[in-house]
């Protein structure tokens, strides 16, 4: 019994060490001016003209109002327009 015992508190213990290793992923949400909203997992310095809002992951807006989802875009850039400008 002493050895199941062990074995179970060295998995906890393997297990607790594991996920407190484990890094946390940054996301941002990512808005331009016209309303277009994305996610983003990089934090940009974004050309000022065009007026980028970045918020964290968790922000979260009224469908009905003047945001909407872009579609994810991988890379650096952003919409403008229904367009992504790589910059």
């Amino acid at each position: 019994m002493q050895s199941l015992t062990k074995k179970v508190l060295g998995g906890a213990l393997v297990a607790a060490s594991l996920a407190a290793s484990a890094s946390v992923a940054n996301a941002y949400v990512v808005c331009n001016r016209a309303g277009e909203c994305w996610h983003a997992h990089d934090r940009y310095d974004y050309p000022a003209n065009v007026g980028i809002v970045i918020h964290d992951d968790g922000w979260v807006f009224d469908r009905d109002g003047h945001y909407r989802w872009a579609r994810d875009h991988t890379g650096r850039g952003y919409w403008q327009h229904g367009h992504w400008r790589r910059f």
